[in-house]
């Protein structure tokens, strides 16, 4: 097979999961979620867009930090007619939930070498079972997928210019949406490393390092300087332990909190104390067989999650929950949270790395010299042992996907759809009094929409 024909299937290949991956997060939403429009995607972003235009609204702040790709969203969507506004929106969010999968998927190949496992980590961002309650499919959101790539991009070594420029690219679109991206900076320094000798290639790494570093340094500068409306919250150690427990690691398996609540009251909080036992004990153990690479991002993907958690809590008072002091009816009704999804994706992105290590435990020597890289694997029935924790772990995961599959539930599942809303909304624009915008509800708020938008759409649908 020729180069050319290798790097064809290749790049076929990538490009199927992320059309998989995109296709997963619009089914897993549901019709009426996908029409609806959410928060400041028909609030503020929407707003700013009509105010200060395309290019002014990409770099303004909002809630103390820019939201580039969110804002890029906003920018193409109104590019279609305006009842279409939230169709376009979630659909463009499930294509970059799509891409960000197929990213992981080709950044990951050198600490996941089996593609099957390495497919599975790729599926995380779209099949974590709480997902779609409010992170996939809305603009407002993306800045978590952002997030779970960061580190991944971080420790990349591209292996050609191109793709040098690519991860320059994506280093800037990712810092300037998520703030939270500067906590895996220190990841760099795995790129930067001249590991085996190769000095030349690490050198690739300088531009997305440099991209990285000035749009971390541009977030920070925006957190400092704009004041956040937001009240902050005072959580104690106990609670955002016991809510890590209760919302991350009790949502790994679902998106139905309640029920996790409910063997909570029931069997006590051992439920999912001994769970994290379990998987920690995993990643412990997987560290111990990887490559120095796979030890850092099973050191920096679980501490990450948990950082992301804690750091919610304390930026927001609408996050702090008292978890110790809940009583049986409010664990009971508890629903997922968006700052948990954060959280529940880098957690499983670490587990998956873990079982992935434990199933094909390669650990590659440095390479002094130009001579083959040699290679090492233990043996013996530990290293059957290993391979079946491991696997046992990748099929339990997956099994909650399948339990998981299908639409909802959401925090849109009851609408009210957007491009009814709109085309209805066409009558009073031509009354009398001639409006200048029309009042569009959506989920949480409403949007001020433009007679003149509403109208183009009204001609467009070809009622008129």
């Amino acid at each position: 097979m020729t180069r050319t024909t290798t790097r064809l299937r290749t790049v076929l290949g990538v490009i199927a999961i992320a059309l998989a991956a995109t296709a997963t997060a619009w089914v897993r939403l549901g019709p009426v979620a996908r029409g609806t429009g959410w928060a400041e995607d028909t609030g503020l972003f929407f707003r700013e867009h009509l105010a200060l235009g395309p290019v002014g609204s990409l770099f303004h702040p909002y809630a103390g930090y820019l939201h580039l790709v969110p804002r890029l969203v906003v920018d193409a969507a109104f590019a279609l007619p305006i009842d279409r506004y939230a169709l376009a929106v979630s659909s463009l969010c499930c294509a970059l939930a799509g891409v960000v999968c197929a990213a992981v998927f080709v950044l990951a190949r050198d600490v996941v070498r089996p593609w099957p496992l390495r497919l599975v980590l790729a599926a995380v961002p779209v099949l974590l079972p709480s997902a779609p309650w409010e992170v996939t499919g809305n603009a407002a959101n993306l800045h978590t997928f952002a997030l779970v790539l960061s580190p991944w991009l971080f420790t990349l070594r591209p292996r050609t210019r191109w793709g040098a420029a690519a991860a320059a690219a994506a280093a800037v679109l990712v810092t300037c949406t998520e703030v939270q991206t500067v906590l895996f900076l220190p990841l760099l320094l795995v790129a930067w490393w001249p590991r085996d000798g190769d000095r030349r290639a690490a050198r690739r790494a300088l531009p997305m390092a440099v991209a990285a570093l000035a749009g971390g340094a541009a977030q920070v500068v925006t957190a400092l300087v704009t004041a956040r409306a937001s009240r902050p919250g005072d959580p104690g150690v106990a609670d955002v332990a016991a809510g890590y427990l209760f919302s991350v690691v009790g949502g790994l398996g679902t998106s139905h909190l309640g029920s996790v609540g409910r063997a909570v009251v029931a069997h006590g909080w051992a439920v999912l104390v001994v769970p994290a036992v379990v998987l920690l004990a995993v990643l412990v153990v997987a560290a111990l067989q990887g490559s120095w690479r796979t030890r850092v991002l099973l050191v920096a993907l679980p501490v990450g999650s948990a950082v992301v958690w804690a750091a919610a809590l304390v930026a927001n008072a609408s996050a702090d929950e008292r978890w110790t002091t809940a009583t049986p009816a409010q664990l009971e009704a508890q629903t997922p949270s968006r700052y948990a999804a954060a959280a529940g994706l880098l957690l499983t992105m670490a587990v998956v790395v873990a079982a992935a290590t434990l199933v094909d435990p390669e650990r590659r020597a440095a390479r002094p010299t130009s001579a083959p890289v040699p290679v090492t694997r233990s043996g013996g029935p530990a290293r059957v042992v290993r391979a079946a924790v491991g696997w046992v772990v990748v099929a339990a995961l997956v099994t909650t996907w399948v339990g998981a599959a299908g639409p909802g539930p959401t925090t849109r599942d009851g609408g009210p759809e957007w491009q009814p809303q709109v085309l209805r909304a066409a009558a009073s624009c031509r009354a009398g009094d001639h409006p200048a915008s029309v009042l569009v509800r959506s989920v949480p708020w409403a949007a001020s929409v433009p007679c003149t938008l509403v109208l183009q759409a009204d001609r467009s649908s070809g009622r008129h």
